[in-house]
């Protein structure tokens, strides 16, 4: 293991002289300096460093002032405050600045020892213990993969993955996560087998097997709807498991969680389809039959969710037994965000506010294009990450403080997921045919059947026709669709970039959550 480097910084550092041989003994290395100047200089020009001690009490800048400009530049720096002033309030500063941890001085070597192992140590400890648990545990979830397990576990199995993704990722154990990548990878497999097999079954049956989009709101939020506490929905477009498991901690200092819930996505699991699904309480060829004026194929010109807030209308019409008082707002841009902001409170006198917020959405577009965002958001850990730090600054956050000042219920949903795409698989099809990487819709579609479900037949999973020749094909587990033009110029710009549409633990299995204020 490489040495562990501490940077030093005490305007009596010759005093020190005992405590640093003692460290140096102990495998340390030790990097001394006499002002905060010099500190700060050392911590720009060397990255390796481990660890701060910092003396409070320094001539020039303080260790106060040090220790903030340092943490300004390298926020995850442990620093350890050394000081010969015990006042409350120069603690409270320190602790309030995100210090690891604080030495009175005289400070004597068993003391520096002990804080070095708790903030050192504590790191590699966390990482082998996770670790040693997923290894205990990576054999049991390969062989419920590959068990026939029914959506419900398939569900748990998923659930069981994503906590371990978290876990590792606050390890920073890189070699357990490329296990776990690969056994997502196996689950992804198998997951895709199994909807090939039963899919059409559920879209037939319409009562049997998961709740599927259409069926959301009849289904999990309707009964829900009572005469005393309104009800807020937010559908977070394009919301992962994993992503509402990252902004949870957030939401949970002002609600608890009631119950942690999901739904199946239809096919495809694309905005166009399972949320006008969700919103009309119908499948898509429904939807085209029922209210033509509304739908629009793929093919045709004009937005595609133009319509949710009517359908949502009839749908409470058709279904509810009682007159509610309701709401539709579609967040798409900073205004409306500030405006929901400012007003959320009106639709506190509504039985039914929804809301649909399209940044996560705008997240993996953007994300795709631009060459920052691929660098920020590199890899699923930091795709979290960018989910929580927008979440935490959002006016939505800002919009949701405010709710909690009242008694309201609040539903987290989304509409589906994405997949982060690596494995090219080669289409042909005519000037018609759908551009999403996902699924691609059109007429005599040639493709590996290898890497696809397939639907010949668009009503048999309830899907529009446009043509009587045209067909559907889903994408299954990682893969994305290519044409075979400028084929390598395309593989390299879209791949490891996340999409949706297709088959996958990501994209189907959804989050609805129910939270109540605190």
């Amino acid at each position: 293991m490489d040495k562990i480097i501490i940077l030093w910084a005490d305007d009596e550092i010759d005093l020190l002289r005992p405590q640093i041989l003692f460290l140096e003994k102990k495998g340390y290395s030790v990097i001394t300096v006499t002002n905060g100047h010099d500190a700060l200089e050392e911590c720009q020009q060397n990255r390796d460093i481990d660890v701060v001690f910092l003396d409070e009490s320094m001539p020039g800048i303080t260790g106060l002032e040090t220790l903030s400009r340092i943490k300004a530049e390298n926020p995850l720096l442990p620093i350890v405050m050394i000081t010969k002033n015990e006042a409350e309030t120069v603690m409270e500063e320190a602790l309030g600045s995100q210090i690891a941890d604080y030495l009175i001085k005289p400070v004597n070597p068993n003391q520096i020892l002990l804080t070095l192992k708790k903030i050192i140590d504590n790191k590699r400890l966390v990482r082998e213990k996770t670790s040693s648990d997923y290894q205990q545990e990576f054999r049991q979830i390969f062989m419920e993969i590959n068990s026939g397990l029914n959506f419900e576990e398939w569900v748990e199995v998923y659930r069981r993955i994503v906590n371990w993704e978290l876990k590792i990722d606050q390890s920073n154990s890189s070699e357990m996560g490329d296990i776990l990548s690969m056994q997502k990878n196996q689950a992804n497999t198998e997951f895709s087998k199994y909807v090939t097999k039963n899919y059409l079954h559920w879209v037939q049956a319409d009562s049997d097997g998961p709740v599927l989009s259409h069926q959301l709101f009849r289904r999990k939020i309707f009964p829900l709807l009572n005469n005393t506490t309104p009800t807020f929905v937010l559908l977070l477009d394009n919301l992962r498991f994993d992503q509402w498991k990252v902004i949870e901690p957030v939401l949970s200092e002002l609600f608890r969680v009631e119950e942690e819930d999901t739904f199946c996505s239809i096919l495809p699991t694309a905005t166009q389809y399972s949320r006008n699904a969700i919103f009309a309480g119908m499948m898509p060829a429904e939807i085209e039959k029922t209210f033509p004026d509304w739908w629009r194929n793929d093919n045709e010109e004009g937005g595609k969710n133009l319509f949710e807030g009517e359908m949502l209308g009839e749908q409470i019409r058709r279904t509810m037994r009682k007159e509610i008082k309701y709401d539709y707002l579609k967040i798409t841009n900073v205004a409306a965000a500030r405006q929901l902001q400012d007003n959320i409170l009106n639709y506190v006198k509504n039985d039914l506010t929804v809301i649909v917020y399209n940044f996560i959405d705008m997240l993996s577009h953007a994300r795709t294009e631009m060459e920052v965002l691929k660098e920020l958001a590199g890899d699923e850990k930091a795709y979290r990450s960018l989910t929580r730090s927008w979440f935490e600054n959002s006016p939505l956050w800002s919009a949701l403080q405010k709710l909690a000042e009242k008694d309201v219920q609040l539903i987290v949903t989304t509409d589906h997921g994405t997949i982060r795409v690596n494995t090219p698989s080669k289409v042909v099809g005519d000037r018609e045919t759908t551009t999403n990487l996902r699924y691609k819709m059109g007429r005599n579609l040639q493709y590996d059947k290898k890497d696809v479900l397939e639907i010949r037949d668009p009503l048999q999973a309830r899907l529009p026709r446009p043509n009587v020749s045209s067909s559907y094909i889903f994408a299954k587990e990682d893969i994305f669709f290519l044409y075979p033009n400028n084929y390598n110029h395309y593989h390299n710009y879209y791949k490891n970039t996340f999409q949706h549409g297709g088959i996958s633990l990501e994209e189907m299995i959804c989050p609805i959550i129910k939270l109540k204020v605190k």
